[in-house]
């Protein structure tokens, strides 16, 4: 690839070292950030072997110069990288599709703090646990606070001073025991952090430590004797055991762990995170990435990783996922399990991030009902190298018995849809005896001929109902006679008449796709519908020729006499053994004399000679 001197002289300086580049245009404008643990390799691999995907072909013809900054680790690489990316968001790395604002729980930094539900996140020394992917989940966890402790809802400025100033009168929360009131100094601040406290553990997914209290608590003040103040820790002890029945117990041996479930399609990752935090499942939350270039999927978990872990505040020592990942983080043990405990979590993970990318794919699809065969035809464009999108798509086949009654057929797909009114019917005009590549070269000539002769629209690709000889003599009459340039594809079939292979290009070869792959049904439900419409319409033209080859000789039946005898008898030969009164039930008495006679003018004839 030929560099402009001053890129060339920059990668020629770049350190053995991790790191982070920075590629910028002609514009001076930042198009990619990547991370590396050898810088001078990394960005060298760019300009020195050739690329499969287009769009990283795309982004290294618009690389104009560079920059890059030296860091100790790759740790700090990915770290670095990630911040680099937020910040400037270029156009061709990653891109964090999320949106929509998930809620948070909030515990308000003040002399009394207030617990409720927040989709703004202010930094005031107020303390946020979150987000939540799923409403039913905070509600839940915020209803089961509520119920065990009597915090304050209200929003007053319950300071020192002002309680003392005595600003303030209790409301119906106090009325109805779901707040002590400290806005009259009914509740001390020591007592009120007792239950802030414990508020947080249950956040956190402690919530079998605050049972252990209660239960002690519970049982101290039975052997006192206290058996009303027993009997409310005993109502505040069932509702925690409640919550706890209800929520996700993983296994108590997993105690402070992150797991990943990982999928992607050709344009996008989806990454799904599960917190664990004393056997139980706190949090789940999927993010998703849109790609730009072809990046590794190692490398795109291990962005989500750091990105979800910061989201989330998550200071876990585990962190479990699904495959080998570029990213060490100190302190933090990386598992990938085979078996076991953290598999089933694992397993989890994997459900819940497909899920995801199915109500993503779906929502897509109803969006742009388009979008999934259009991506089907971009995956067709790429495994054959076209040069542009095979938005239309024609496919031939021909029929005939013995090469009678030969006829070939055209059907069309739009955008990886069946267009029927576009599909054409030939009759073989020009080519005696079963020649089934002479009657292929003739409709093609007849197809394109017409075309070109109307200015209409050519396709951009050409399917054949068949191997490498119907594709040569396709390509004889479309390049050579016609002089067009539309790429041929052939799909050749097995004993069972199933397609067996895609062949593509001269001398043709196999494109190597399977018969499981879309891109491979997408072909053959091709093949199987002009195979179906040229059966059809060789089946017509036989049932024609037969019924019209003994009717069209009786003189006085017009065509519509025909076609009612036809659809009541269905063939000559029951016309034929019809009686009179048969035929003359469907068309009248003198029609029918004429046709009974004429099937039956020989035994007319004898019973004539035997009268006389």
């Amino acid at each position: 690839m030929n560099l402009n001197p001053q890129l060339k002289q920059q990668i020629d300086a770049l350190p053995e070292k991790p790191g982070v580049y920075q590629y910028f245009n002609a514009k001076e404008e930042i198009i990619y950030v990547g991370k590396a643990k050898n810088l001078k390799k990394r960005v060298s691999s760019y300009f020195t072997k050739t690329h499969e995907s287009r769009k990283t072909t795309v982004l290294v013809k618009n690389i104009a110069s560079l920059k890059y900054i030296v860091v100790d680790t790759e740790e700090d690489a990915l770290l670095l990288e990630n911040n680099l990316i937020k910040k400037f968001q270029p156009r061709y790395n990653v891109l964090l599709k999320d949106g929509k604002t998930y809620p948070s729980i909030c515990i308000t930094n003040e002399e009394f703090p207030r617990v409720f539900k927040t989709r703004n996140i202010i930094k005031n020394g107020s303390l946020y646990f979150g987000p939540y992917s799923s409403s039913y989940t905070i509600n839940s966890l915020l209803e089961i606070i509520h119920d065990l402790y009597p915090i304050r809802t209200c929003k007053l400025p319950l300071t020192e001073d002002n309680i003392k100033a005595g600003k303030f009168k209790v409301c119906l929360q106090y009325h109805i025991h779901k707040c002590n009131g400290p806005c009259e100094g009914k509740e001390t601040a020591e007592m009120y952090r007792k239950y802030i406290n414990e508020i947080k553990l249950i956040i956190e997914g402690n919530a079998n430590e605050i049972s252990k209290m209660l239960l002690e608590e519970m049982k101290k003040l039975s052997a006192d004797y206290k058996f009303e103040e027993a009997y409310e820790i005993k109502q505040k002890y069932d509702l925690i055991e409640n919550y706890k029945s209800k929520s996700i117990i993983a296994n108590t041996v997993v105690e402070n762990t992150d797991v990943f479930g990982y999928e992607e399609t050709e344009n996008a990752a989806y990454i799904n995170i599960l917190r664990i935090s004393k056997g139980s499942i706190i949090q789940g939350y999927t993010i998703e990435y849109q790609k730009h270039v072809d990046e590794d999927k190692e490398d795109l978990l291990a962005m989500a990783i750091v990105e979800l872990r910061e989201r989330l505040n998550s200071n876990s020592n585990e962190i479990v996922v699904p495959f080998e990942i570029n990213y060490r983080p100190k302190g933090v043990n990386i598992v990938i399990p085979q078996r076991g405990d953290r598999k089933k979590l694992l397993d989890l993970a994997q459900q819940n991030v497909l899920q995801y990318k199915f109500e993503k794919l779906k929502q897509a699809e109803k969006l742009n009902p388009d979008q999934k065969s259009i991506q089907l035809l971009k995956e067709i464009q790429e495994k054959l190298h076209l040069e542009k999108l095979p938005l239309i798509i024609e496919c031939f086949d021909n029929s005939n018995i013995q090469g009678k009654d030969a006829v070939a057929a055209c059907v069309v797909f739009k955008k990886g849809k069946p267009s029927k009114k576009d599909y054409r019917k030939y009759n073989i005009k020009t080519v005696e005896g079963p020649d089934d590549y002479a009657s292929m070269k003739e409709v093609v000539r007849r197809r394109y001929s017409r075309i070109l002769t109307e200015n209409g629209e050519l396709p951009d690709l050409i399917v054949a109902d068949g191997g490498i000889g119907q594709m040569e003599v396709i390509r004889e009459v479309v390049e050579d006679e016609l002089k067009l340039s539309i790429p041929i594809v052939g799909l050749a079939k097995d004993t069972k008449h199933h397609t067996r292979e895609i062949l593509f290009g001269f001398p043709p070869k196999n494109v190597g796709m399977t018969p499981n792959e879309p891109l491979f049904k997408l072909l053959a439900t091709m093949q199987e519908e002009v195979h179906r419409f040229a059966i059809k319409f060789h089946r017509e033209k036989r049932s024609k020729n037969q019924t019209t080859s003994e009717l069209d000789n009786i003189k006085g039946i017009g065509e519509k006499t025909k076609r009612e005898l036809i659809n009541h008898f269905k063939s000559v030969k029951r016309l034929q053994n019809a009686s009179e009164e048969d035929i003359k039930d469907i068309v009248g008495s003198y029609r029918a004399s004429i046709i009974y006679n004429y099937f039956h003018k020989d035994l007319s004839a004898s019973e004539s000679q035997i009268s006389k």
